[in-house]
């Protein structure tokens, strides 16, 4: 019997929250838009889901291949495609469930941030579920320094696009509706991670 940290990877917390909550069951199809290593699908295809992913790194899609192949070996190798999220090969409408785990605050600029989220949002389904980890202002405002646009040099010396509560709000009014609170972690000194969880307008 596989030890929990092997059962579970090294999910997302939150996203874990929204599985034991029900609003991830299986059977659904769920597409990872900058999956990188695959750390937030070990469970999923453990569990037998349909799972697509995308990232711009070959490596790190090479391992979710093999990682899939181990774990699902009925998925199709090409349910894995190295592409950027702005320019993902997949059908509209695709995906009962969309996770973008720290990926849209790599951002260059506000026009690349909404091609980014666009190309995401398009393969997600009317009333799927939304899932978003992303840097933020939250909490943080007067430690972050202004670069150009929304993008900050954070505590920790990193740059990144940021959103704010304002911003979040005015989105997710024009693309549906919020299945949870937003949910900011505040790393001491570092930075500030939201959870944003929307659910897509039938």
């Amino acid at each position: 019997m596989p030890t929990l940290q092997e059962q579970l990877g090294e999910i997302d917390i939150y996203l874990f929250d929204q599985i034991l909550r029900g609003r991830i069951t299986p059977g659904m199809q769920i597409l990872d838009a900058g999956c990188g290593s695959g750390r937030n699908l070990v469970y999923l295809l453990r569990e037998g889901y349909e799972i697509r992913g995308a990232d711009i790194d070959p490596e790190k899609v090479e391992h979710v291949r093999r990682l899939a192949g181990e774990l699902a070996p009925s998925l199709p190798q090409s349910n894995f495609r190295v592409e950027p999220v702005e320019r993902m090969s997949f059908d509209d409408y695709c995906a009962d469930v969309l996770i973008s785990s720290a990926v849209l605050h790599f951002a260059r600029d506000d026009e690349h941030f909404t091609a980014m989220l666009q190309g995401s949002w398009r393969c997600l389904k009317p009333g799927g579920l939304f899932f978003c980890r992303l840097a933020s202002s939250i909490g943080i405002e007067t430690q972050i320094q202004s670069i150009a646009g929304h993008r900050y040099r954070l505590p920790d010396g990193s740059d990144r696009y940021l959103v704010d509560e304002v911003r979040l709000a005015s989105l997710t009014e024009r693309m549906g509706s919020l299945a949870d609170p937003l949910k900011t972690t505040v790393v001491q000194n570092r930075r500030a991670m939201t959870t944003w969880v929307v659910r897509k307008k039938l």
